[in-house]
């Protein structure tokens, strides 16, 4: 089985990012197969400053290995760096309808919410089926907000096979796990776009005091919680383990505690927890080369199935 996964290098990683993407990105890695990329051309849509889209890019390269990703288990690459997926974008698009990019409810909601009209974020979908198609992906771990862009990938290929023949395998999405969404510091889902997130790799001290100023409810110190709906239980239970998060459910349940000292028991289970990444992470960032090499060996890898591929597609359409 093949897996595939893209990251758009549009800042610093948060917790949400991680429980809700990353880690489990990152558990699929050990398939027969995985391609990670760092999807600098997406991303081309809302970062418009050439040295900060080379800094995001190479910034998360970094997260991702400090994280967990093995280059040895999967390759790692920068999307721009396999031409060959530019290539099979136009062949795609050459033959989309715009009515399947007009339903695309991710566009709307995008100009809803402020993005500049461009071209690049309406066709957004067939460069995402250009990543997919491009290695023969067989799954495509995805969030719910992102299965219709895998359907969309689905529909271009199944038109594309129908008109030249068998060219490309046809991917499934895996779902990521609904439950790993993660409340942020007002107890709604964890966002940069809302402003309530913690960064994985931001200082300790920094990450304490926000974990301090999440908000928390007016209920008196004597009173049961129940932990299911407390969003601070939610949280340190990212973290501790069974025992530790069986503890913490018979404490809320029989009272007698303050907020204050869940949220410090949280900071330090989250500390303790990022602790060999963010030691992994300055590794990295003191030998650059290693990261050239990693990222050099995982583009090489990615651009000999990419480039099968390409063909494959160039020749149904006559173009070789």
């Amino acid at each position: 089985m093949r897996v595939l996964s893209g990251i758009q290098p549009t800042g610093r990683p948060h917790w949400g990012n991680y429980f809700g993407a990353i880690k489990q990105y990152i558990d699929l890695q050990s398939e027969d197969q995985a391609f990670y990329f760092i999807a600098n051309l997406h991303a081309l849509t809302t970062v418009r400053d050439g040295d900060t889209l080379r800094q995001f890019s190479l910034d998360a390269a970094m997260d991702l290995l400090a994280l967990g990703l093995d280059p040895n288990q999967a390759s790692l690459f920068i999307q721009s760096d396999v031409p060959e997926i530019s290539e099979l974008n136009w062949l795609l698009l050459a033959g989309t309808p715009m009515g399947l990019l007009e339903r695309c409810v991710s566009y709307k909601d995008k100009i809803a919410k402020g993005f500049p009209v461009v071209s690049g974020l309406f066709a957004y979908p067939v460069l995402q089926a250009a990543d997919i198609l491009a290695y023969d992906s067989d799954v495509v771990p995805v969030g719910e907000d992102q299965k219709q862009h895998i359907e969309v990938c689905r529909d271009i290929a199944k038109a594309f096979n129908h008109q030249y023949g068998e060219v490309f395998v046809i991917p499934k999405a895996k779902t990521l796990d609904a439950s790993a969404k993660v409340p942020g510091t007002d107890g709604d889902k964890m966002s940069k776009s809302y402003g309530n997130f913690i960064e994985i790799f931001e200082p300790v001290k920094s990450m304490k005091k926000k974990v301090m100023r999440i908000s928390t409810d007016s209920r008196e110190m004597h009173e049961s919680k129940a932990p299911e709906t407390d969003h601070l239980f939610q949280l340190f239970s990212l973290f501790g383990s069974k025992e530790e998060i069986d503890s913490m459910a018979d404490l809320y349940r029989a009272g007698g505690f303050g907020y204050g000292d869940i949220k410090k028991k949280i900071a330090e289970a989250a500390a303790d927890y990022f602790e060999p990444a963010r030691e992994r992470r300055l590794e990295l960032e003191a030998k650059p080369e290693q990261l050239k090499e990693i990222l050099g060996d995982g583009a090489a890898q990615a651009r000999k199935k990419a480039s099968e591929v390409l063909m494959r597609a160039q020749k149904a359409c006559g173009l070789k």
